[in-house]
This record gives structure tokens, sequence and C-alpha cells, in this order.
């Protein structure tokens, strides 16, 4: 018998009670859709979850400016900014996903310990910050961070570097690791080499490296440019010669410094000891001092030309006036000053030329002291170059009441006021350009500063001609003499004060200062040796050759006309020079 089929039928209510649940589904997945990522205002919507995403992997990037170049008058450059890498680290990401291996490939790749590398980042383990490397190489720095150690990432940075060295380390200073300056025109002009960080927006990966730059908040404006005055050729040749002599006398230090006269700038100022300020490693305090402008000395018979010249300005005396200096000594109250020997009759060129102490005291005590002074402050000494220059001194020069008859004497020829290489330099400046002062400046001058007339012309130029016969044959300069160039200078030797007070009998100071062409000049160079201990020590023998070669490179470098071609002489020197190499 067949089966009956039974027949089942749906009620019609719960057919549309399906139908209904199955199109609510997908409105209620699009309400929910709607709800993550169009709707801000629910708790968790769209802002919210945007805000968790971009804290995970959005972050703000500085953008580091570099600090301006420094070069020297004609672009080369002197101190340079190169890009490099900071590592840095999340110590609590780095305890929290980096593995035991991880730690030992980051201590192996920093080359140091697992055990110096867990200390350190146990010390920072409550920081979120703390630096791995500072300014490494862009290579090595990403060698390390393709190892991909969670919490560690790179930062780049700019890193000073100075292709000159320790030619012009004095004078062009360094920074520190924070490119910060900290010595010489770096510190001097800091606020204007420092550029501005700029930032952006960047995605980082969940090591820390950046994946795409999203969107630029700031752009970076780097540092200005500055051009010195220094011209490296010049300076080169000036370092060269005072290491050499420094090395020669085992002295204790030594400073150059040559000026433009017709500008006022300075070509070079080279300073011995120096140090390589791309390696401080082993830095000596002392090698860091920029000598020609820090250091004082008392500048000795190197301004007996002033001397003369406020003879010339008090009327009592000109330039053919006879001083008997015989019998070669004079004693002036409590003090005798003696000559090497008796000269007998001189005149103001011939008293310049074998540096007589009584011919200068003589004409000394003829004068009125605070004349003689108020001349040397229209020199600029015991006043600053105004520089700007870090330490830069004002020397001193001292004003008495009352003068005694040995103050008077010794102040006519340079004791008991100093001053520095770089106010020596500027005094000589103003014999050099016919009695015009005109200030000192170690940038580049884009236009001829003012100059102010503080000499007679006449006067000047008869001094220059006093200078001249200093360097002559017969004079204790003459071997600052230049094969070409006519020289106008004039030496000196001064005992060192000792600290506890009076003058040390066996510790000097070789000074010399000078002009070439002397009709002309072009360039004021002043040379200070300081202690030489082994061989000479009088300022002709040892610092007068160093004026000869830098001053004679200096204008050859220049292409200054020569203005003394004495022939003979000429054939002489090369036929010396030839004889010195080996040559018939």
């Amino acid at each position: 018998m067949a089966k009956k089929t039974v027949k089942h039928v749906i009620p019609r209510w719960r057919y549309y009670l399906v139908m209904l649940f199955l199109g609510l589904l997908p409105v209620t997945v699009a309400v929910k859709i709607a709800q993550l990522q169009i709707m801000p205002s629910e708790e968790q919507g769209r802002d919210f979850l945007q805000h968790q995403g971009d804290a995970r992997s959005i972050r703000k990037e500085i953008i580091p400016a570099h600090r301006g170049l420094i070069t020297d008058r004609n672009g080369e450059p002197l101190a340079v900014s190169t890009p490099v890498t900071t590592l840095i680290a999340n110590p609590q990401d780095i305890q929290k996903s980096a593995s035991a291996a991880d730690i030992e490939k980051l201590a192996k790749a920093l080359d140091i310990s697992v055990s110096q590398l867990k200390s350190r980042l146990n010390r920072y383990r409550n920081k979120s910050f703390m630096y791995l490397a500072r300014q490494l190489p862009t290579a090595e720095a990403d060698r390390v961070l393709d190892l991909g150690v969670p919490g560690v990432s790179g930062r780049q940075e700019y890193k000073r570097f100075y292709p000159a060295g320790e030619v012009t380390a004095q004078l062009v200073g360094f920074t520190d690791i924070n490119d910060d300056g900290q010595e010489g025109m770096e510190l001097a002009y800091n606020a204007f080499l420092t550029g501005e960080s700029g930032s952006k927006k960047v995605v980082k990966d969940l090591t820390g490296r950046v994946i795409k730059d999203i969107a630029l908040i700031k752009p970076a404006s780097p540092g200005n440019s500055l051009k010195l005055s220094i011209d490296l050729r010049v300076q080169y040749a000036a370092y060269r010669a005072l290491k050499a002599s420094v090395q020669k006398h085992q002295a204790q230090s030594g400073s150059v410094v040559v000026l433009d006269v017709q500008t006022g700038e300075v070509l070079a100022m080279a300073n011995q000891p120096s140090f390589n300020p791309n390696d401080r490693s082993n830095l000596r305090p002392d090698s860091i001092r920029n000598r020609a402008v820090t250091d004082l000395m008392e500048p000795g018979s190197t301004v007996k030309p002033f001397t003369m010249l406020a003879a010339l300005e008090s009327g009592k005396f000109e330039p053919e006036t006879v001083i008997n200096t015989s019998p070669g000594y004079l004693k002036v109250a409590y003090k005798t000053f003696v000559d090497h020997r008796d000269y007998g009759p001189l005149d103001m060129a011939g008293i310049l030329t074998k540096s007589s102490q009584v011919g200068t005291t003589k004409i000394a005590l003829a004068l009125d002291p605070d004349t003689t002074r108020e001349l040397f402050e229209r020199m600029g000494f015991g006043e600053g170059i105004g520089s700007g220059f870090p330490a830069e001194t004002a020397g001193n020069l001292p004003a008495h009441r009352k003068w005694d008859l040995v103050t008077q004497a010794t102040f006519a020829f340079g004791h008991g006021l100093s001053a520095s290489s770089l106010q020596l330099a500027r005094a000589y400046s103003i014999l050099a350009n016919n009695g015009a002062r005109r200030e000192i400046s170690m940038t580049a001058t884009e236009s001829l500063p003012e100059a102010t007339q503080v000499a007679d012309p006449e006067l000047v130029k008869s001094i220059r001609g006093m200078l001249k016969t200093a360097v002559g044959e017969k004079g204790t300069g003459k071997r600052a003499m230049i094969d070409g160039y006519s020289v106008g200078g004039k030496t000196g030797t001064v005992h060192k004060v000792k600290a506890s007070g009076g003058y040390d009998p066996h510790r000097y100071m070789s000074v010399f200062a000078g002009l070439s062409p002397v009709d002309d000049p072009r360039l004021v160079t002043i040379v200070v040796i300081d202690e030489p201990r082994e061989g000479d020590y009088f300022g002709g023998l040892v610092a007068a050759p160093v004026f000869s070669e830098v001053t004679g490179n200096a204008l050859r470098l220049l292409q200054v006309t020569p203005d003394n071609m004495d022939v003979d002489r000429n054939i002489a020197s090369v036929k010396a020079m030839l004889a010195k190499r080996g040559n018939p």
C-alpha cells in the first residue's frame, strides 16, 4: 500500500520573519561599518580608530637644518656640514619585543659587549628614549638598522667637518656634538650660522623606520654662510713657516698675523701649537687658544717707531736730528740703560736701525710722557679690535698721574704696556696706510671701510723710511729682507714677566713687526715666537726669517708687483739656493 506523502506548509508569517531577518542583516553590517568608518560621534567610531591607528604608525619627524658653510675669501671651504645618522632606541619596546638574539646582534653591530648594552637598557628601562650611537656614517648606521631590532631607529643629523684641519683650527673653531659653536668663529657667529629645523608627518613601521612621508609641516631653513677674510693660500704659507720655526727653536708657542693694508682684512692668522678639529680625542686645552687675539705681550722695541713719530710730532726732533749715544750706556735714576756697544752719534733712523736703548731713552725723556701715551692710544693700544672674537683682549695702556723718569723711558720702548699680536698689526697698518686708521676685519668686506686720519702722512712716511733702514744690511732685522720687495720693520726681544713679579732673565719673546713694499705697502705681518729654547732668541734671528718667508710668499700669491729688483742680490740668492740643493 503506497505511503501517503505529508506536505509541510510553512506558515506565511514565519517566511516573512526569515526574509526580514536576512534583509536586516546586511543593513546591520552596513550600519556597523558606518559607525566605525563614517560616523565620528560614536564612542569607538571613525575618529577613535583613526586616532588609534595614527598613534601606532604616524609620527612627527624633525627635519634637521644644516649649519651654514664657512669659507675663506675665495670660497674655499673651511667648515662644512656632512649628513650622519644617530641611532636611538626605545628601551621599553626593546624589553617587550626584542629577543635575546636581537640584543646579541645589536651589541655586536655597535661593537660593545652584551652586558654593556643590557646595563644601558636597564638604566633607561623607564624611559622611552635613549641614544645608542651618535653621528655615525650613514652606511655604518644602515647596517645596524637593517638588523630590524624592534625599538631601534635612526635620526638624520649633521656633523661639522673642517677641510683645512689644524691650519685654521683656532680661527675657525669647532662645534660640539649638538652642532653648537664652542670656539672661534663658530662660536662668535653661532646664531648666524645655525639653521632652523623643520618637521614632517611620516608613517613608521614597528621597528621605527620611515615607510612613507605624509605631509610637510615646516621646511628646514639652513644656516647662513660666512665668508672669512683669510686667504687659505696665505694661511698655509704662514702656518708652515711658523710651525717650522717653533719646532726648530723648541719654542713654547707662536703666532703670525698678516693684514691687507688696503682693506684692514686679516689674510692669515696662524698659531702654534695647533690641533685637529676633526679628531679632538687628544685635545690639549692650551692648543685651542687663538693666541694672536687672546694672548698679551709687552711689545718691546716694536713700538719704538711710534715713539719716533711722537718725537717728530712734538717739533723738537727732525729725521736728521743726531743723538749722541756714547759711551753706550745711560744711567737714569735707579736704572742703567745699555746698548750692545757704543754706537756714538746716531740720527733718528740710526737709533731705530741699531735699536739703541740709550738713544730712545734720551728722546723719551725730552718728550711729555702723556703726549707719547696719547699717540700710542691713537695707534689703538689699550683698545679692543671689536672683532667679536671670543676672549678678544683689549690689552693695557697705563695712564700715570705722575711719571717717574724710568717709567717714562721704559714706556717709550714697549715696557709697562701690553698688546696682542693683532693689536700690534693694527698699529703698524696705520704706519703702512700713511697715518690713516682702518678697523680690522676677520670677515670678507664687500666695500672699502672708512679710514680715520690719526697722524700726519708725511711724518709717517719718514718713519717708514727709518723702518727700511732697520731691515737693511746694518739693521737688527736684516733677515726679514725679501728678494724683489722692499721691507720696513722692527725687531723686538722681550723678557717675559715672572709670575712672582719682575722679568725673567732667561725667558724671552722674539717679535718682528713689518710691512712691505715700503713706499706703497700692501701687507703688514707680525711674528711672535714665545720662549725659544734652542739656539737664538733675538727677534732679528728668530722672528725676522719667518716674516721674510711668510710675507714674501703672500706678496707673490697676491701678485704684488716687485719694487726692489736688485739684480746682483737676486743672482746671489739664486746661487745660494742652488748651492744648498747641491747643484753647481
